[in-house]
């Protein structure tokens, strides 16, 4: 049985002249240009409602058939990030302990991580990215959801842009395995945990490695 798709007509919220769009671009641009991942932050307070706005323009991201294959767990309380702490730390030092090759760890030398992360405790956000790859039914049927590695990362990014435009900085944290997470957060079987954003304000004294971005030239090419 086909259904069929009801269509509305669009009207693009902006309606720029070259001039404008332009200096939209550089600005959007110049503003991200300022983000780094940050892995020393403050304590202080981000309301949820800041949250709950970035997270709904990630929802706006474009995905295989608008199947809409995420799921954003916003975790505040303590005692949850206290246990996620205790959990990716402990896969972490599994990590560094013997899981990476060598040369990843060489790869990662110059950032100076290891497995500790204090940072899970004391940002005032964590932000569990999971992925579905399908859907179930209240009846417990599967639907399959299409491109869901691209629609979940391209969500992610825009999830990020909206942080970073609202004043946040973040940490994209990737303990493997993340199984432990789904255990945490209560989050179903058809899901899973890709990315641990790590949301909050920058420690007044942060640090960040000194590193370059690839030029335009090498990293686009125009015919």
């Amino acid at each position: 049985m086909t259904t069929e798709q009801a269509f509305i007509p669009f009207s693009h919220p902006l309606s720029l002249t070259q001039d404008e769009m332009k200096l939209r671009a550089e600005a959007f641009h110049n503003l991200l240009d300022g983000r780094r991942t940050i892995r020393e932050f403050e304590s202080t307070p981000v309301e949820r409602s800041v949250i709950e706005s970035c997270i709904l323009a990630a929802g706006t991201a474009p995905s295989g058939a608008h199947k809409q294959p995420w799921h954003f767990a916003a975790i505040s309380d303590p005692d949850v990030k206290r246990s996620i702490r205790e959990a990716a730390e402990e896969e972490e030092a599994a990590f560094y302990g013997g899981r990476a090759s060598d040369e990843w760890l060489e790869a990662l030398r110059p950032f100076a991580t290891d497995a500790h992360k204090p940072f899970l405790e004391t940002a005032p956000w964590l932000i569990a990215i999971f992925a579905r790859n399908y859907d179930l039914s209240s009846e417990g049927e599967r639907s399959k959801n299409y491109y869901v590695q691209e629609s979940v990362g391209i969500a992610t990014g825009m999830l990020i842009a909206a942080l970073h435009q609202a004043g946040l900085s973040t940490l994209t944290h990737t303990p493997s395995p993340m199984g432990f997470l789904n255990e945490a957060l209560g989050r179903p079987s058809n899901e899973r945990a890709v990315i641990l954003l790590v949301v909050g304000h920058a420690a007044h004294d942060a640090q960040v490695p000194d590193i370059e971005r690839k030029k335009l030239e090498e990293i686009a090419s125009f015919r």
